[in-house]
């Protein structure tokens, strides 16, 4: 049986949850900015190794939501 080609490469840090961070400026489902998700293919392996090493450190950059609407209207009953 012949053995299947694969390719030795850092894998996407993808987890299908694309969506910027308007003041970060990166993906709050994997970390990367626009242009390491678009350069990702045709980065070097050193290149995606060292963009994975960090990813971790870029979660902190994010600031949390407050809670949007329920959160504005439960803030105005304690101003009344």
């Amino acid at each position: 049986m012949d053995e299947v080609w694969k390719r030795e490469e850092v894998q996407s840090p993808c987890v299908k949850l694309c969506v910027v961070h308007p003041e970060a400026r990166i993906c709050v489902g994997c970390f990367r900015s626009i242009d390491e998700i678009a350069s990702w293919s045709r980065l070097s392996a050193p290149e995606r190794t060292a963009i994975m090493t960090d990813l971790p450190s870029r979660a902190a950059t994010l600031t949390k939501r407050r809670g949007g609407r329920m959160a504005r209207l439960s803030g105005s009953d304690q101003n009344t």
